[in-house]
């Protein structure tokens, strides 16, 4: 038992370590797995706390992972353990079963996992945090007390920066397919398409019994017989051969307020130009807007493109462009897509054609004379 509970100890307490600090690392990205599950929930209201709960549980989910491996107040770390575990099993259990979160963010961007394949892991877990509590007693402190609470004094520190400075500043390592050096239309292009066998359905009149066909003599929905018997058509079904794989930006379009496409017309565009996003302007930072608007007006006398990107309707965008005086234009694009793209609201993406330079959080943005400095071969 005693060998088992140290496994155990190790596994559980990494794991919630790492687990933790990858959803730090993207606090705004696994708030929004938070509102899923709040509208999944019929829980809107808790909606505004997302933020706050998702930098709770980073932090929570990184100490609890420190006190394990230090040995530190033992009993009430595994109690605490596997409290969060039950609870996260059945959230897993219920997107799973009910199919309604088809990824919990358990790892951010870093590792995705099917609802199942969470389940799973949640269950791995509940065993292993089940063997902590039986044999909590084995589990011993492996400095002395002191030492131990200084050093968890340290990890609350480091594991409540962390997150806070990466809400503030964006990601420090960014696992999105808009990452910085990538290139949105080769991800754009990735992926695998999906093979499929058709099967087609018919009754045999003669027997009364459905019958699964392969390759029937009509592939087509309409009745028809052989010989003397004759047959009638019920329905189709698919069998997946191979589900094939999405491209890792599959939803990604950029139209006018009209309607008119100009996705091509920008990604292919071969000198820089910048996106400004805000997938919701209602939400967005008001007081940034006037450094946006010389920022835009610089562009826009230097010759480079400069754009907004939103989800809002032509009506909304035309009040918030009535309300800050923006000098630019903006286009429409999906709200998922945005929030991928960059975890601010609004934020600033620097590309060369289609491939990502450069991108800055309304909290740091740059004047026109720094983002010059910062590309002075681009005149």
């Amino acid at each position: 038992m005693k060998y088992l509970v140290t496994l155990s100890r190790i596994l559980v307490g990494v794991l919630f370590i790492i687990s933790g600090l990858i959803k730090a690392n993207d606090p705004i990205g696994f708030a929004y797995k938070l509102e899923e599950y709040f509208q999944v929930f019929g829980t809107d209201f808790l909606i505004p706390t997302a933020v706050f709960q998702a930098i709770a549980i980073c932090i929570i989910e990184v100490i609890l992972g420190v006190m394990l491996l230090l040995g530190n107040r033992v009993k009430l770390t595994v109690y605490l353990l596997l409290a969060m575990i039950v609870f996260f099993t059945f959230l897993t259990f219920y997107s799973a079963y009910f199919n309604k979160v088809t990824d919990c963010g358990c790892f951010g961007d870093a590792l995705h996992l099917t609802p199942w394949q969470s389940f799973g892991k949640d269950v791995a877990l509940l065993i292993l945090i089940s063997i902590l509590v039986m044999g909590y007693t084995h589990i011993k402190p492996i400095v002395h007390l002191k030492i131990s609470n200084a050093l968890l004094v340290v990890a609350i520190l480091l594991s409540t920066a962390f997150p806070v400075y990466t809400f503030t500043y964006m990601p420090v390592i960014d696992f999105r397919p808009y990452a910085v050096g990538n290139d949105i239309l080769e991800q754009m292009n990735g992926g695998r398409p999906g093979k499929f066998d058709t099967r087609f359905i018919y009754k045999n009149l003669q027997t009364n019994l459905d019958e699964e066909m392969i390759k029937p003599p009509y592939t087509d929905t309409i009745n028809w017989e052989i010989d003397t018997l004759k047959w009638k058509f019920v329905d189709t079904k698919q069998i997946v051969l191979d589900p094939g794989e999405q491209a890792p930006i599959h939803d990604f379009s950029i139209s006018s307020v009209e309607g008119s496409e100009f996705t091509e017309d920008f990604l292919k565009h071969d000198s820089l130009h910048f996106f400004l996003v805000s997938y919701d302007l209602d939400k967005a930072n008001r007081d940034i807007q006037p450094t946006i608007n010389v920022f835009a007006m610089a562009c826009e006398k230097a010759g480079v493109p400069f754009i907004g990107l939103t989800a809002n309707t032509p009506e909304a965008i035309d009040e918030f462009r009535h309300e800050v005086q923006s000098p630019y234009d903006f286009f429409i694009t999906d709200a998922t897509q945005l929030k991928t793209m960059i975890r601010a609201n609004p934020g600033l993406i620097l590309l060369k054609g289609s491939k990502v330079l450069h991108m800055w959080s309304h909290n740091t943005l740059p004047s026109f004379e720094e983002f010059r400095m910062l590309y002075p071969k681009n005149k």
